[in-house]
């Protein structure tokens, strides 16, 4: 056995500095590793970002192209609104003239009601007029008739010869206010 005391010592190594042969043995197992992933999985990655890529890309047209489809529908609706706007304004329009239309039927037709009504109200005063002088005329005659019998004395019974008397007393009444309204104008 060999004693410890007559050893050579030899410095502590650091624990963080590897070997030189595991150095060489990791490193070449790294670039083996390395070269494994990139033959496999290179290619698959390169796949999956093209095909991402190209679907980004699909989309950002896809979206470019259903912006492009919202603004003519838009712009479509707006050119609806802008004609139903129009329409509107028309038909309000032609409700103001029919209305102003009706107005001036309504008033003509009230006016012709009107006219109609004075006509008939003048035909019945002109009519009650007439009854009224000819009931006038006889109780005028009836009291003539009567101060007549008590002046003269007499009855006067006939009553063909009474109707004669007073329609020429009342005949001769009329002709004086006649030429006095005459002689008044």
């Amino acid at each position: 056995m060999i004693p410890l005391a007559a050893t050579p010592v030899e410095p502590p190594s650091n624990p963080l500095v590897p070997e030189l042969p595991e150095l060489i043995i990791g490193a070449v197992a790294f670039l083996i590793v390395f070269g494994v992933l990139y033959r496999v999985l290179m290619p698959r990655i390169q796949q999956t970002l093209t095909a991402r890529t190209e679907a980004i890309e699909g989309g950002i047209q896809k979206a470019e192209d259903m912006q492009a489809e919202a603004d003519r529908t838009l712009e479509e609706y707006r050119q609806q609104l802008a004609e139903a706007r129009q329409e509107a304004g028309r038909l309000r329009e032609k409700a103001r003239e029919e209305g102003a239309q009706i107005i001036a039927e309504m008033r003509e037709q009230g006016e012709a009601e009107r006219r109609r009504l004075v006509e008939a109200a003048h035909t019945q005063i002109e009519a009650d007029r007439q009854q009224a002088i000819n009931s006038l005329r006889n109780e005028v005659g009836a009291m003539a008739v009567e101060l007549a019998s008590r002046v003269v004395g007499e009855s006067l019974e006939n009553e063909a010869r009474q109707r004669r008397i007073v329609e020429r007393f009342l005949d001769d009444l009329e002709r004086e206010s006649a030429g006095g309204e005459h002689a008044r104008s």
